[in-house]
């Protein structure tokens, strides 16, 4: 997509953006340098979705609802950063990844090559312990996976080289059990990690935040190029007209929609399921949870650590904490203090030399009982473009058909996709509702003032 000058004046109709998640916010920044008027609508206060940073109140630091990590071979992710100026915000570190059985307390360091060949599996030193070579060919079964087939269907899922690699790595991705796990989606992600070399498996993690890296850049981008952000503003409803969504029901207020105007909804898929009519979404979603500790890393921990045979799967180090994460859960059956005892005591074990291992530091516990979509073979199978049934409606979320599971390489590649969408349908338009200008009221509703710009 084209970018433009930001002292040009938008052009055409004015596009709503329902949602300042990564996907929404990637589609404005997409559509704003298409040349497009732009308004994000955002119900809650602040922008960033399930991506953003937050105070603390009880550990006194700012936090993000959840940790994420990134990739050196996630282009649209680090294109968008680029693009709105949120990479200082990502520390990356070389292509190595510790890991720590914390059943035995056994350490070792997976190190891909930096080239597509993997000869680093022909080296006992940069491979998992107690693995062959030749074990690492049955990977080759899931990357000709059959539509519908689980990672069940065509992986052995026990042994040495799945229990420390294959598990946690699609564990992380998927967030799912992998055995239940979609065989297509989970082939994606190796294929872009593990398939693409080492080149694209350096861990980048958004040390100074993740609203620093994602959220507050793109909302100044957009901000600097005219569109307007109306935080607090929560969709109700959507006025469908034939074939084309023709207002927007904010509570008391209502933007009614001109004929070169259109929506991107970039919503949760439980929330888009109530706005276009006959949508079908991936509706069953799992559960992540974050515990935090305010502890400084000791020096030369490194940023990332891979956790096997324990509650704990990834030990995040920032520079002012040390945060966990369990996928593909809630935790419910864990009172919050005795979930971060338990934690705190497997992290103990990894940092080593702390004061006491039964009693942890300032903590918090975060759980997003809804935090991805489950990444099954039926929930791939409902996963829709960004075209919908309505002219002038397009979608977005890491939950579309993006190709790959629930992350933010997918919510960014969503709304690109919508946007690009979105523009092809304008300049392919013939105009069958140019005539049909909404009127001044819906419903009794007030129209929004116009948008600036």
């Amino acid at each position: 997509m084209t970018h433009r000058n930001p002292g040009r004046r938008a052009s055409g109709g004015t596009v709503h953006v329902i949602g300042a998640g990564v996907a929404g916010l990637a589609a404005a920044v997409d559509l704003v340098d298409a040349g497009r008027r732009v308004v994000v609508h955002e119900a809650a206060h602040q922008a960033g979705g399930r991506c953003r940073s937050y105070h603390d109140a009880r550990l006194g630091l700012t936090i993000d609802n959840g940790n994420h990590l990134l990739l050196s071979g996630n282009r649209a992710a680090l294109a968008f950063l680029d693009r709105i100026g949120g990479g200082s915000a990502v520390t990356e570190t070389d292509a190595a990844f510790p890991f720590v059985d914390l059943a035995t307390g056994e350490r070792w360091t997976l190190r891909p090559n930096r080239g597509r060949l993997p000869w680093w599996i022909l080296d006992p030193r940069r491979r998992v312990p107690d693995t062959r070579a030749l074990d690492h060919v049955e990977i080759l079964r899931l990357l000709r996976a059959q539509p519908g087939d689980t990672v069940g269907n065509v992986l052995s899922c026990e042994g040495p080289l799945y229990e420390r690699l294959w598990k946690p790595v699609l564990l992380a991705a998927l967030n799912i059990d992998p055995p239940d796990a979609d065989a297509g989606l989970a082939a994606e992600v190796l294929r872009r990690t593990f398939g693409a070399g080492g080149d694209a498996c350096r861990p980048m993690v958004a040390t100074a935040g993740l609203s620093a890296a994602f959220v507050d850049p793109a909302l100044s981008y957009l901000r600097a190029r005219g569109a307007e952000v109306r935080l607090g503003h929560r969709l109700r409803r959507a006025v469908v007209d034939g074939r084309r969504v023709a207002a927007l029901v904010f509570g008391a207020e209502a933007a009614l929609l001109g004929p070169d105007d259109a929506v991107v909804l970039a919503v949760p898929p439980w929330v888009a399921a109530d706005l276009p009519p006959g949508l079908a979404v991936p509706m069953k979603s799992v559960g992540i949870a974050n515990v935090h500790f305010r502890v400084r890393p000791p020096p030369g921990m490194p940023l990332v650590t891979g956790l096997v045979n324990g509650v704990s799967d990834w030990l995040f180090a920032y520079p002012d904490r040390l945060s966990v994460t369990v996928s593909g859960t809630d935790l419910a059956e864990f009172e919050r203090q005795a979930l971060a005892c338990l934690i705190w005591r497997e992290v103990a074990g990894v940092v080593g030399h702390v004061a006491d291992p039964a009693e942890p530091p300032p903590w918090q516990v975060v759980r997003e009982r809804r935090a991805t979509f489950a990444a099954t073979p039926w929930s791939r199978g409902r996963r829709p473009g960004p075209r919908t049934g309505l002219a002038n409606l397009f979608l977005a979320g890491d939950w579309t058909d993006t190709g790959l599971p629930a992350c933010i390489e997918g919510a960014v590649l969503s709304g690109t996709k919508a946007a690009r969408a979105l523009v092809e349908a304008a300049a392919a338009a013939t105009g069958p509702y140019a005539d049909q200008v909404a009127g001044p009221e819906i419903g009794g509703f007030a129209r929004m003032r116009p948008p600036t710009g």
